[in-house]
C-alpha cells in the first residue's frame, strides 16, 4: 500500500484460455473486472502449448484495462494476487529471462512415452505415497523432461545452470517483479509446487530422490512459498510498488473462495475442464479409488498445511469452445 489510502486489492486470474484481472474493494466485493483471452497453439494433435509472452502481455492488458474501467492508478491498490492453471511448464534463461520454448500445457500428452518408461519400473504409483500424485501426463515433472529431451536450448540452459522451470506463477512473479534484469525472485507456492510431482507433500520440499532420479536438477527449480505470504514487489507497469501478497493454484483459490474451510467440505467448479476438490484437514489422505491427493493451501509461514482429494475431468468448458470456434 503506498499512502495508506488503497481503495482496491487486485487478483490475477490467469486461466488456459484466457486472463482476467479483477478489483476487489476492500470488504472483499468484485468491483471492476478485465478478461483477455490469447492464443492455443496445437502442433499436433495432442499437443497443446501457449506462448509464455504471449500469457504475460494477456495479463498486463488486463491490469491496464481494469484501472481504466475503474478510473484509478496503481496507487489505489494495496496488493496483488495471483492464482493461476496449475502444471503448465515455461523453461526460460536465468541470465536473459526469455523463454526457451512454448509452455507445454496442462492437457499436453506429449508426454505419454515419458510416462510409459518412468512407469515401466515400478508402476505409475511408484512416487504417489511421497508426492500424492501418480506418474502421469498432466503433472510438470514430465514435461520438464520432454523439453529437456527434445528441445537443445533447453538441455544446454539445464546443463549450463541457466535454466529456470516454473509454472505460471512463478513467470508471472518472476516477470512482473522485473525479470532478469532485476534478479526477481523464482519462487512458487505449496498448492503449485504439490503439482509438480516432485515435491514431498509432507515437508512441503523438493524431494532430493525423485529429482536425482528424474535428471532434474534442484538449482532449475523455484523456491517453495505458502499461498500468502509478500512474494516479491511489482517493478514495472502501473503497478510498479505493490505488492505481491498471494499466489495459488487456480482450483486451489476456487476451494477458499467457495468456502470450504472445514474437513469434507467439498467444491465443484467448472472452467476449461471440471475439478472437485474435498479438504481432508491437516493431513494428507491416499485415494483407493483415483482421486489424486494434494496440498489445498497454506495461508502463511505459520500457518498448519491444508490438505486436499482431488478429482479431475480434462475437458468442459473447453468443449464448449471448440463448438463456437468451429
Amino acid at each position: 500500500m503506498h499512502d495508506g489510502k488503497a481503495k482496491f486489492v487486485m487478483a490475477i486470474d490467469q486461466g488456459t484460455t484466457s486472463s482476467r484481472a479483477i478489483l476487489f474493494d476492500l470488504e472483499g466485493r468484485p468491483a471492476y473486472s478485465s478478461q483477455q483471452e490469447f492464443q492455443q497453439y496445437h502442433p499436433q494433435p495432442g499437443w497443446v502449448e501457449h506462448d509464455p509472452d504471449e500469457i504475460l502481455r494477456s495479463v498486463e492488458k488486463a491490469i491496464a484495462d481494469v484501472l481504466l474501467k475503474a478510473g484509478c492508478s496503481g496507487r489505489d491498490v494495496a496488493a496483488l494476487g495471483i492464482t493461476n492453471q496449475r502444471e503448465t511448464t515455461v523453461a526460460w534463461d536465468r541470465k536473459t529471462g526469455r523463454p526457451l520454448h512454448n509452455a507445454l500445457v496442462w492437457l499436453d500428452v506429449r508426454t505419454s512415452d515419458i510416462v510409459d518408461r518412468l512407469s515401466g519400473t515400478g508402476g505409475p504409483n511408484r512416487f504417489r505415497e511421497k508426492t500424492g500424485l501418480p506418474i502421469s501426463t498432466y503433472f510438470s515433472a514430465v514435461k520438464m523432461l520432454w523439453l529437456i529431451e527434445n528441445v537443445p536450448a533447453v538441455a544446454e540452459a539445464v546443463s549450463h545452470q541457466r535454466c529456470c522451470f516454473g509454472t505460471i506463477d512463478s513467470w508471472l512473479v518472476y516477470n512482473l517483479s522485473g525479470g532478469a534484469s532485476a534478479d526477481a525472485p523464482f519462487l512458487t507456492d505449496v498448492s503449485n509446487a504439490s503439482r509438480y510431482m516432485l515435491m514431498d507433500i509432507r515437508t512441503l520440499s523438493w524431494d532430493k530422490d525423485i529429482c536425482s532420479e528424474l535428471g532434474l536438477p534442484l538449482d532449475c527449480l523455484p523456491d517453495i512459498r505458502t499461498s500468502s505470504e509478500v512474494l516479491g514487489q511489482v517493478s514495472v507497469g502501473p503497478l510498479s510498488g505493490v505488492p505481491i501478497a498471494a499466489a495459488i493454484g487456480d482450483q486451489h483459490a476456487a476451494l477458499l473462495g467457495q468456502g470450504c474451510l472445514d474437513v469434507g467440505d467439498v467444491k465443484s467448479t467448472y472452467g476449461t475442464g471440471c475439478f472437485i476438490l474435498m479438504n481432508t484437514g491437516q493431513k494428507p489422505i491416499q485415494s483407493h479409488s483415483g482421486l489424486i491427493t494434494t496440498v489445498g493451501y497454506k495461508l502463511g509461514p505459520t500457518h498448519d498445511t491444508v490438505y486436499a482429494l482431488e478429482g479431475s475431468v480434462a475437458i468442459a468448458g473447453r468443449g464448449t469452445k471448440w463448438l463456437r470456434d468451429n
